[in-house]
């Protein structure tokens, strides 16, 4: 014979509903956790326009436009037929320890939402500090350092540049920085 009520399993009606409300509660509990951790790894990012400082993880930025050109004509591997838009790069490290810092932080965010990478001719992504070219760049404390790099897009006068800006895996952090650098 089957029982066709809570009640028939479970006579003692104080007991159901003291498993119901602790059911309820471990749900409650879960979702608070959940919540919890999800805002806590959610990405925040900050808008600013070029020229404002920044800091992302241990570093302070600060990214203006420093020009458009295209290219050079006489070295094969700088010809192009769409325009490099090049960013000059304040970085301070404001933490206590050594921080790295690449060029795949950077990403230019065309009119048409398309990401582009840094690129230099298209030989490779790299930051130019003091005239050398590297992919990292570790920054001592409270060292400012400046640095340029470029995109390749087919630019516009009228369109508007975004420049984001992400933390390296080591600072792991969860600012990103969305910098307009042109028709903000």
């Amino acid at each position: 014979m089957y029982a066709s009520t809570i009640y028939q399993i479970f006579p003692d009606p104080h007991m159901v509903r003291i498993g119901v409300v602790i059911v309820i509660g471990i749900i409650i509990i879960s979702m608070t956790v959940t919540m919890y951790v999800y805002t806590q790894y959610q990405t925040n990012f900050i808008s600013i326009n070029a020229g404002e400082p920044v800091v992302i993880g241990p570093v302070e930025y600060t990214i203006t436009f420093d020009g458009i050109h295209k290219g050079n004509e006489k070295i094969i591997e700088t010809k192009s037929d769409n325009t490099f838009i090049r960013i000059k790069i304040i970085a301070k490290n404001i933490s206590e320890k050594k921080t790295v810092i690449s060029a795949s932080q950077f990403y230019l965010i065309d009119e048409k939402q398309q990401k582009h990478l840094p690129v230099y001719g298209g030989i490779s992504t790299d930051l130019v500090y003091e005239g050398f070219r590297s992919s990292d760049h570790w920054l001592e404390p409270n060292k400012p350092v400046i640095m340029t790099t470029q995109f390749e897009v087919s630019y516009n006068d009228l369109n508007q540049y975004n420049i984001i800006v992400r933390p390296s895996k080591q600072q792991s952090s969860v600012d990103t920085a969305v910098i307009c650098i042109t028709n903000c």
